[in-house]
Order: C-alpha cells, then structure tokens, then sequence
C-alpha cells in the first residue's frame, strides 16, 4: 500500500510539489541476509588466510615425499612453510597491491615463529616430563636424599629433597643480595643520572653477558683462596648472586625509566623530597616490573651449575648450613646423574628437570602475586572529607580559613569622593576667574 501526500507549490519561487513515499512490506520477498560481526572474518576471508597453506601443504607432501629424495618431517616442513609463502604472496598480488603482498608476507613470517617457538616450548617441556615420569611417581623422590644410594638403585631408593633444600637456600642467600643492590643500582641510574651514573650502566650491561664459569672463578679466587674460606653453599649463593645482579639491575632500569615524569613532577611540585618521591611514587608503579625483572635474575641463577660446581661441589645428604660444607643442587645432581651414564641415573635427572621447571614455576607465581597491587573488595562511597575528618591529617580548617570562625563577612561600605581641591580644578566651571585690570 502507497500513501501519497502533496504540498502545495511555495509561492514565487517556482518549485514544484513534492510526495513522500512511505516504504512497502513485501511479504513474499526473501528473508534478509543477516549481518556478519566486524571483528569476525567471512567465509571469503577464511578461504583466502587458510587456503594457500592447505594447497601448499599438498604440495611440499608431493615434492618431498613422492618427486624429491627428501623425505623426513624436517624437509616436509620446510618446504611447506616456503611454499605456503610464496602461494600467500601470489594470492595476496592478485587481489591488491605490493602493499597487501607484504602485510600478508609479514603476518605469515610473524606467525610462523610464535608457532615455532611455541612448538619447541611445549616438546622440550613435554619431552623432559615424558622421560622423568617414571621417578615422580614415587613419594620418596620428593623425601629422600641420595645417601647410600647408588646410580643403579630402583626409583623406590633415594631421592632428591637435599638438592632442592640446597637450591633454595643459595638462591635465598643470592636473593639477599642481589634484590637490595639491583634495586637501588636501578633507582641510582635512572633518578640520579650523571657521568657516573652512565659508566655504571655501562658496567651493568657488559656483565649481563658475563659467563657462569667466570663468576664461579671470582668466587673461587676471593672467597675460597684468598679468604681461606671452605666450599660451602655460602660461596655458591656468592656466585649466583654475582649472575643474577647484572641481570636485576638491567631490567629494573629499564622498568623504571617507563614510569611517567608527570608523576615524579607531580609529587615533587607537592612538596615531597625525592627519595619520597621515589619510594612512594616511582617503585609502587613499577613494582610488576620489578617483579618480572627479579624473576628474570632468579631463573638465571636457579639454574646454574658451573658456578655451584666449583664454589659448593656435591653432596648426597642433606645439608642445612650454607657454612657447613659441600652442598648440592637441583642442576648439579642433574648434570651428576647424566654423567654417570646408568639409564636409571638419568631418568633420576629427567625427574629432577621436571622439578626445576615446577619450581621455577612456583617462583614465578609467586613472585606475581606479591607485586599485584592490593584490591579493594568493598565499594567505597565517594566522599571530600577523607576517613576520620580532616582532624586526623592534621588540618586545622579554622586556621587554614579565618572566615570559618568570624562567620559571613558583610560587604566594605561604599567610600565617598573627598571634596574637590580648588588648588586643583577637575573641569573648566571650577578654575578661578583671573583679575580684571583696572581702566
């Protein structure tokens, strides 16, 4: 149904009438194509992002296997992945430009490490629980020490609970150490500054390729030789506390020089002194920073062996004095075992990685969690007056505002113009009338 409506011509400008339609409902026409979401791809595009990796699959499977002498996984896949490339870049040309063959070019090349890393993450991990999941399930594993216990003894003898007291406690003595000075080797690089300043992050950032064993000898040199100190788990956490600052002290400089100016301009223009500046400012809002760079130092230095190796040595017994003697470690009984050659040693060492990695996990964990700024569970109401008055912040209202005692103030009186000097006439009426001469 139409429904016309007519105007009349304007007057004097020689328009003609206009007719509104209104819209027909036609109830035999076909339903309508719903709309697709913006974020989600149409088939089309499904087609076009999977398509040429599925035919060059077909491909490299065609070449590899049945026309080259290539066979194996390895050449499949790499012929796969080149193909896959040139058969996404061919597409992408036929439907845009050079500049849709390089954004398609980039995504695939970019996609392709995430999956290769994530693939060697996840085998490499797999691999080691595969191989040690035999001594776990055994509860004198995570119990037992290795005292009398030899390398061809069953999982159901011995264990590595002394290697695991022994890591934790030189990572602890490391952690003592290292967390103070890279800290505050990081606050002095980034809110000092200065010539000084620079040679030290010079400094910093050529020992963070510092090789193990070179710390281990420094360790042994001092501690052990000129000192005349025994090996002892003291000297390890001495060693592994010379791997993990460097690393501390770099990442927490670089977590720290994000922190925006404005907040350090803010508290100083507010009359805070500079070292409240930055314990009250600056590291609470890198403290999840500061955590990831503390865990970065606490990988690195759980999982070292040279080190141990020369300052510590092995032992297979508990030892709970960091001054009482050789004292082992998770990676030091791994790499004790995997020497020994006995098949049954090694799956003890595959057991003691698969440790390490959940305990390198819990660090992590931890570690977060404890830089995790505090929530508030409750709603609090908004409010200018802050909890307990201004009484308690130590605001006296009646000495910061008079006028809140004295009350209203009543408006000054209007003053009123002195009387006009005859010195000094303000118009031509008021000058006097100079004397006249006598005739």
């Amino acid at each position: 149904m139409t429904i016309q409506q007519t105007r009349p011509t304007a007057t004097g400008l020689g328009l003609p009438a206009g007719t509104t339609h209104l819209p027909q409902v036609d109830e035999d026409a076909a339903p309508a194509v719903p709309r697709t979401s913006i974020g989600r791809p149409s088939a089309d595009e499904q087609l076009v992002r999977w398509g040429p990796w599925l035919s060059a699959g077909a491909l490299a499977w065609l070449l590899t296997q049945q026309l080259l002498p290539l066979p194996g996984l390895a050449w499949f896949v790499l012929a796969w992945f080149a193909l896959g490339l040139l058969v996404t870049a061919v597409l992408a040309g036929m439907q845009g430009g050079s500049i849709a063959v390089r954004d398609r070019l980039a995504a695939s090349v970019i996609t392709g490490g995430a999956v290769t890393v994530g693939v060697a993450l996840v085998s490499t991990v797999g691999f080691v629980f595969w191989e040690g999941w035999g001594p776990l399930l055994h509860l004198n594993f995570f119990t037992d020490d290795m005292a009398g216990v030899g390398p061809r003894d069953p999982f159901t003898r011995g264990g590595i609970a002394h290697a695991v007291l022994g890591s934790l406690i030189q990572l602890g003595i490391g952690l003592a150490i290292t967390l103070p000075l890279g800290i505050g080797t990081a606050v002095f690089m980034t809110e000092v500054g200065g010539r000084f300043a620079r040679l030290v992050r010079t400094i910093v950032e050529a020992m963070t390729a510092l090789p193990s064993i070179v710390a281990g000898l420094f360790v042994y040199t001092v501690f052990i030789l000129t000192l005349g100190q025994p090996r002892s788990g003291l000297a390890a956490g001495l060693a592994i506390a010379v791997m993990m600052l460097p690393i501390i002290a770099r990442a927490a400089d670089v977590v720290l020089r994000v922190v925006p100016g404005g907040l350090r301009e803010a508290s100083l223009a507010l009359g805070a002194s500079r070292w409240k500046t930055v314990w009250h400012v600056v590291l609470p809002t890198a403290r999840p920073g500061l955590a990831t760079a503390v865990i970065l130092g606490s990988a690195r230095g759980v999982g070292e062996t040279s080190p141990v190796l020369l300052t510590s040595g092995a032992a297979m017994f508990f030892v709970v004095g960091p001054t009482d003697g050789a004292m082992n470690s998770l990676p030091l009984f791994i790499y004790s075992n995997v020497r020994s050659g006995e098949d049954t040693a090694i799956l003890r060492a595959f057991g003691a990685a698969s440790v390490l990695l959940v305990l390198v996990l819990l660090l992590f964990v931890v570690a977060r969690l404890l830089a995790r700024p505090p929530r508030s569970t409750k709603r609090r109401r908004f409010s200018l007056t802050p909890r307990g008055g201004w009484a308690q912040r130590g605001l006296d209202l009646a000495r910061a505002n008079p006028a809140s005692v004295a009350g209203a103030v009543s408006p000054a009186p209007t003053p009123v113009p002195p009387p006009p000097d005859p010195a000094f006439p303000t118009s031509p009426d008021d000058r006097p009338t100079p004397p006249q001469e006598p005739r």
